[in-house]
């Protein structure tokens, strides 16, 4: 077993479930201990950051002699629960293959980013290469939330899953709440009750029509179209009951240049055309968690770099590309840090079988290792 594959084993053999999203889960604090442990015998000068009790994020710094420019590697440590997932940490090797929980999401690349900033520390670079070993990222993203404005640099590259493409751009999302307003009654009682759940019924039409909207409208050239879809839906009492309200849960997927405050007006104006058609019809919009979308400029050395890394490594330029799922480089893009994703390939991030290919990590430590020698110097 080569350092690649070993240093990947030894990641996934522990276990870092997210607790906010599997509760009792282990959480990033084990791991950590061992990346800081790992790091500081690789000769980088480490931190750790605690954002949330015992959920500390590590920062590696490999620091440069001056007159650089400076990368940050960044990299998640906590997974998905396991749910019916058989031996999850006891990493296998197999045709080139290996298995378990987050070897793929995203261990695989956060092994490429710690071989990567070890071998950087060696190199008499001018800039620092930062490593961010960073929790949280399934749920709310507050490990990178917290260090992207504390640590500055020039360029980031996010290890996240990408089959070697370079991701320049990717979705938004927003989190929004309607709750139609009724009247409590007996089921009897007609003439006193307001049924919230039969007014949200409304409300659902108008969505699918948004909906078809967003899909027919100009899409951009990497992602597509903007989405919305209902979530989840929650009211009522009891069957023989009016419901009082009803409140329904709802994911906009935004493009870039769209901003939260956008998303919550198109609900806000469905629900004022349907308070101007029903004088009975009440409903508040309520806008909950929001991440804004990523765009990074082909043109920017950050850009470059890597593309030029590619064709040194994969001996072709790796494809440009956008994903629609959001990812911690739209908070360092947010905090003024050029950024782009670029990671192994694989296959069942979240699923019950999860897999890294071994050889396309060994190519992005070194990409990642070239990109620093390129970006750093």
């Amino acid at each position: 077993m080569d350092k690649h594959a070993a240093l990947l084993s030894d990641l996934v053999a522990i276990d870092s479930t997210n607790p906010v999203l599997v509760p009792g889960g282990t959480g990033e604090a084990e791991i950590a201990r061992y990346i800081a442990e790992w790091l500081e015998k690789a000769g980088l000068e480490v931190e750790l950051v605690e954002t949330a009790p015992g959920r500390p994020n590590v920062v590696g710094i490999a620091r440069g002699t001056g007159g650089g420019k400076s990368l940050i590697l960044n990299g998640h440590m906590d997974t998905v629960g396991t749910g019916d997932m058989p031996r999850a940490h006891a990493p296998t090797e197999k045709d080139g293959r290996l298995y378990g929980r987050g070897a793929y999401d995203m261990k695989g690349g956060l092994a490429a980013c710690m071989l990567a900033a070890a071998e950087a520390r060696t190199r008499g670079l001018g800039g620092d290469v930062i490593l961010q070993a960073v929790v949280d990222e399934e749920y709310a993203s507050i490990g990178t939330q917290a260090l992207a404005p504390r640590f500055k640099a020039d360029g980031a590259i996010v290890a996240e899953f990408t089959e070697c493409k370079m991701i320049l751009a990717h979705k938004g999302f927003v989190w929004l709440e309607v709750e139609t307003i009724g009247n409590a009654a007996h089921g009897s009682r007609p003439d006193l009750g307001v049924d919230a759940i039969a007014k949200m019924g409304r409300v659902l039409v108008e969505l699918e029509t948004l909906q078809e909207r967003l899909q027919s409208s100009n899409g951009h050239p990497l992602l597509g179209h903007a989405s919305v879809h209902a979530s989840l839906i929650r009211g009522g009492q009891e069957l023989s009951s009016y419901p009082d309200s009803c409140t329904l849960s709802v994911e906009r997927r935004t493009l870039p240049g769209e901003t939260p405050a956008q998303a919550e007006d198109e609900l806000k104006e469905i629900v004022r055309g349907l308070e101007r058609a029903d004088p009975m019809f009440r409903a508040d919009v309520r806008r909950g968690l929001d991440r804004l979308p990523l765009e990074t400029p082909d043109e920017l050395p950050i850009v470059s770099s890597t593309r030029t890394a590619g064709r040194v490594v994969l001996g072709q330029v790796p494809q440009v590309a956008g994903v629609s799922f959001w990812t911690d480089a739209a908070l360092l893009s947010a905090a003024g840090i050029p950024s782009l994703l670029f990671g192994p390939s694989g296959a069942g991030a979240h699923a019950a079988e999860e897999w890294v290919d071994l050889e396309s990590v060994r190519a992005c430590a070194d990409i990642y290792l070239q990109v620093a020698l390129d970006f750093c110097s």
